[in-house]
């Protein structure tokens, strides 16, 4: 299974999420399991260790995307475009796949924030054109920070990474993905395991013979979001690949997309974070 971006290039149906993820040989765990797809950020300060696995990893380049994102302290024309060399040096690489914009705001109640953006969008673009930079794209981006940079005759975003899972879907911004050719992605697609114990969710693995978390990941692919999910053993890196052989049924997933909020992270764009 792959996802079409609106460029018209194929890329894989999951990635491979790296937050908190310290362990080359963990990395390298992943390539051996089929991954080909990889997220990290600036943030994360996984850039550096994801490099390394892949070095090592017997791949060649065209054989793997990487994705990266630059942080909100990291905004702005001149710092997007040192933020990228300085996230390539630590991957090692001479470009990256997909470059983001983590945040749209350096804060909740940040004032100018449209401008900052579309500033960073054509520091991001320059990139592009420059061939430092495969794909552009957003994260946490809400359907009215992303109209700023549309309305603006901008490119559009190819893709969006959003907290996405059963008990949390942002279906605005879903629909508006979906209407203007961009993919979404989602971090924490199993809902930060807290939803793996959701009754809706166990009653479905127990129907379909899967884990929780391949009817989370399944669950996803069914709702036209790409999973980005995280894993600590190879066997649970095949397994969550696995789910995309999982075919859940019409009445399934809109049961799963209709559960009561479950598992949110407490993260908003435009509000203090909420601790859950």
């Amino acid at each position: 299974m792959k996802w079409t971006l609106r460029s018209g290039e194929r890329i894989p149906a999951m990635g491979f999420g790296t937050y908190q993820t310290q362990d080359t040989a963990l990395l390298r765990e992943a390539v051996r399991a089929g991954f080909r797809y990889f997220d990290t950020a600036s943030f994360y300060g996984t850039e550096e260790v994801l490099g390394e696995a892949l070095s090592g990893s017997g791949l060649g380049r065209e054989e793997y995307l990487v994705a990266t994102k630059l942080w909100k302290t990291e905004m702005g024309a001149e710092r997007a475009r040192e933020a990228l060399e300085n996230s390539l040096r630590r991957l090692g690489l001479e470009y990256v796949d997909f470059y983001l914009i983590h945040w749209p705001k350096p804060a909740p109640d940040a004032a100018g924030w449209e401008e900052l953006d579309l500033e960073t969008w054509a520091a991001m673009a320059d990139l592009q054109r420059e061939g430092k930079v495969r794909h552009i794209g957003v994260s946490n981006f809400l359907p009215h920070h992303l109209e700023n940079l549309v309305k603006s005759g901008a490119p559009v975003p190819e893709v969006d990474q959003i907290e996405f899972h059963p008990g949390y879907l942002q279906r605005e911004t879903l629909d508006y993905c979906r209407a203007r050719g961009i993919l979404p992605q989602a971090w924490s697609p199993l809902g930060r395991r807290r939803v793996l114990e959701h009754p809706a969710v166990a009653a479905l693995a127990e129907k379909y013979g899967a884990s929780p978390a391949q009817i989370c990941l399944g669950f996803a692919l069914e709702m036209g979001v790409m999973p980005l999910p995280k894993a600590s053993s190879y066997e649970r890196m095949r397994e969550n690949l696995a789910a995309q052989e999982l075919v859940l049924s019409p009445e399934d997933v809109e049961n799963l997309a209709a559960m009561e909020q479950a598992g949110w992270s407490g993260e908003h764009p435009d509000r203090p974070r909420v601790r859950t």
